[in-house]
């Protein structure tokens, strides 16, 4: 079995889905949110962090059990930069993460509950914040896969 490729294949779609939450994430998290759209924005959320784990879980065997010896990533610069543009993200979601839970504890039984203007303002500063890291992951991987970094 090869298990380079399905490591690979796994990861990948985990990353993909973590793009897209966050794009959608992204979408949600604006001027006039309010009612069922914060419990399906919280979920929303939550599900951002899943498969940010997801991507961790089925990362780390990549460097195990990948084509590549493990030597490779202990001494590549670049892959150091992916991991800490990975986790300044997951630093960045923790703000927002916390709006979200509170904004569904003060609206809980209120379909017309509306998060403070300035909290989602707030709110997407971060996330706009977490598009500059994101953007940095793939740039870091194409440079690893092309040898730089080593």
């Amino acid at each position: 079995m090869d298990w380079d490729f399905l490591l690979a294949s796994a990861h990948h779609l985990a990353v993909f889905t973590l793009v897209a939450l966050y794009a959608a994430e992204f979408a949600l998290v604006r001027p006039g949110l309010s009612g069922p759209r914060i419990s399906q924005l919280a979920r929303l959320d939550a599900f951002y962090g899943g498969v940010a784990g997801l991507v961790i879980v089925v990362g780390v065997p990549r460097i195990f059990f990948g084509s590549v010896d493990a030597s490779y990533y202990w001494g590549n610069h670049a892959f150091w930069g992916k991991m800490a543009a990975f986790l300044i993200l997951g630093l960045l979601t923790i703000p927002p993460t916390l709006a979200f839970r509170r904004w569904v504890r003060a609206g809980a039984g209120a379909v017309d509950y509306a998060p403070p203007a300035e909290d989602i303002a707030r709110s997407r500063r971060f996330i706009r914040l977490q598009a500059a890291v994101l953007v940095l992951i793939p740039i870091f991987a194409a440079a690893m896969a092309r040898g730089y970094g080593s």
